[in-house]
């Protein structure tokens, strides 16, 4: 049992002063003021308490990354990510050959057999070759729907989200096939003017991948997936806010074009997150990364990001103004609620006992990690 006292709780409904029971790695219960039976535990000292970090788009970490198809090292990204305060993590893929995609996401289907992963996600191939970004173009190819079959049964069930240019020949039957498998499908890398990116809604779509990155620019006379996406009540946004992907002023714009309901941050995280500058590989691309900014060598473009979630909550709340609460969800009740991952992403008993512990500068101060505490609180 884990029972934390004097903290400020970020809950579904509101932010209150309080306690929080954990039993058999669950939330047991959940409350405002003193535990009612006056028991003593970890007081906080009135540090904010959120849900667990739900990374639904990360690549890698702690020099790792999720295609080197290698559990022990994708084990090494879960753990790093969770000691940070990301206790549900999407393992994701970048474009490949069909071998090396299937041989990837047989390998992280074993993680999420156990739990350690959330899921799988497939960024590409499917993905336009003008808004490729840090993927090879040399392996993106049309929407196939006999290769997504066989994506499907190497994942046993694990595939949770795969990103589509809705332009490409075959997409929408994509789409459309996805939406009917369980599978979100997601807008992204993509030249799609506007009418055929809502097309792509239409058709199940239902996030927008990293929203502003990789897409066509938003224009008053050719509005693209960007407009499409925020005008959308049924569309999830990524946001990757490391100050780097997005400028402040364009995440607040989409906090308040979407609203906080339909926001997701992720972190586009690669190997090099963690570890500092250097020279790094994104799938066969090489990367270098300075002062934080990964950069593809070869073609100058901006490649992953090099933060943790938290980070970007933080960023939320200091440069956007975005209220801790609604960074908060942004940071896990969003994505989890768009992918579909049930029982975490809340502070609601019942649910996994997954808790963010934030000081007052919004830095880590602790991580409870399905009951266990992966990071003590001092």
């Amino acid at each position: 049992m884990v029972l934390v006292t004097n903290a400020r709780l970020v809950t579904p409904d509101g932010v209150q002063d309080g306690w929080l029971r954990a039993e058999r790695g669950r939330i047991a219960a959940l409350g405002a003021g003193a535990p009612p039976d006056g028991a003593a535990g970890t007081d906080l000292g009135g540090r904010w308490v959120l849900p667990g970090g739900v990374d639904v788009h990360v690549h890698g970490g702690a020099g790792a990354a999720f295609t080197d198809a290698d559990p022990e090292r994708a084990r090494a990204i879960v753990e790093f990510n969770r000691r940070s305060g990301v206790t549900s993590v999407v393992g994701g893929l970048v474009a490949a050959t069909p071998e090396d995609t299937l041989r990837q996401i047989a390998a992280l289907a074993e993680l999420a057999d156990s739990g350690e992963l959330a899921g799988i996600y497939l960024e590409g191939p499917f993905i336009a070759r003008s808004r490729c970004g840090a993927h090879d173009p040399a392996l993106l190819r049309d929407p196939d729907l006999r290769e997504f079959d066989r994506m499907l049964k190497a994942g046993r069930g694990h595939v949770r989200m795969i990103t589509v240019a809705p332009e490409l020949p075959g997409a929408l039957e994509l789409i459309r096939a996805a939406a009917g498998q369980g599978v979100v499908a997601a807008v992204g890398h993509t030249d799609a003017e506007y009418d055929t990116a809502r097309a792509a809604f239409d058709a199940g779509a239902t996030v927008a991948t990293h929203l502003f990155n990789a897409m066509r620019p938003l224009h008053h006379r050719e509005p693209g997936p960007i407009a499409a996406a925020l005008t959308d009540e049924r569309v999830t946004v990524e946001l990757i806010n490391d100050g780097v992907h997005v400028h402040p002023a364009a995440v607040r714009m989409a906090f308040q074009a979407a609203g906080p309901e339909r926001v997701a941050l992720v972190t586009d995280a690669m190997a090099a997150t963690g570890l500092g500058d250097g020279e790094y590989t994104l799938g066969k691309l090489r990367v270098r990364v300075a002062d934080g900014r990964a950069i593809v060598v070869e073609t100058g473009a901006i490649a992953s990001s090099t933060i943790v979630l938290p980070d970007a909550v933080r960023r939320a709340v200091d440069e956007v103004g975005v209220p801790v609460a609604a960074a908060a969800r942004a940071a896990s009740t969003v994505p989890a609620r768009a992918l579909g991952l049930s029982g975490v992403g809340e502070l609601r008993p019942g649910y996994r006992a997954d808790l963010l512990v934030l000081d007052e500068d919004l830095a880590t101060a602790g991580v409870l990690a399905g009951g266990a505490w992966a990071v003590r609180p001092d």
